[in-house]
């Protein structure tokens, strides 16, 4: 989640104007990720991001007005899905058990300059992508991830845990305050042409 400024991205054709948003949409595309904020977070823009790699994940997104004297939008969401369970079906590459020996001959029996010749960085990037998988399904086996806590996701670590309680604290005395003095913008200057 984040503010990526990439305003001229239209997310449902996928389609962007400058180059720079143009590699921002390959690289969401190259890790399988999905944008699922569908309404503008900054007049009339969608700068705010949310991005997951799971469809599903993420639910409950709403925009809930700007904080302060910001003129983004908070936005609020849920991630969904069970509390994980006791056996994690999270799989990893398991390097310590690779063939690493019969990795390297099944990469260096390809003739690159032939199977190269004369396609772009694109392409050749993508056909090298291709043969790395393919050696790597076949010499790095993988494992299951293993985990001792069974309540939490398995990205939520200690000091995320500590930060999100952080934030929860915070964002719920500001509300308290914003409630008694009748609300926080009307103390702040106009957001008219602020950036």
């Amino acid at each position: 989640m984040g503010d990526f400024n990439h305003a001229d991205i239209c997310w449902r054709n996928n389609a962007a104007e400058h180059k720079q948003s143009r590699k921002f949409l390959e690289c969401v595309d190259d890790n399988f990720l999905l944008q699922v904020i569908e309404e503008p977070t900054r007049r009339g823009a969608m700068l705010d991001l949310i991005l997951t790699n799971k469809e599903g994940l993420v639910g409950d997104v709403k925009l809930k007005g700007s904080f302060g004297c910001s003129d983004h939008e908070m936005v609020e969401f849920r991630i969904l899905g069970a509390a994980r369970r006791a056996c994690s079906k999270l799989t990893t590459l398991d390097f310590g058990r690779a063939d690493f020996g019969l990795f390297r001959d099944l990469l260096g029996r390809i003739p690159w300059d032939k199977a190269l010749e004369g396609r772009g960085a694109q392409d050749s990037w993508l056909i090298f992508k291709g043969h790395l998988l393919q050696a790597q399904e076949q010499c790095i086996p993988t494992k299951r991830k293993s985990s001792k806590n069974t309540k939490k996701p398995p990205w939520m670590n200690k000091e995320l845990l500590s930060k999100v309680k952080t934030k929860k604290g915070s964002l719920q005395r500001v509300e308290a305050r914003a409630g008694s003095l009748g609300g926080v913008q009307r103390n702040c200057p106009s957001s008219q042409g602020a950036g």
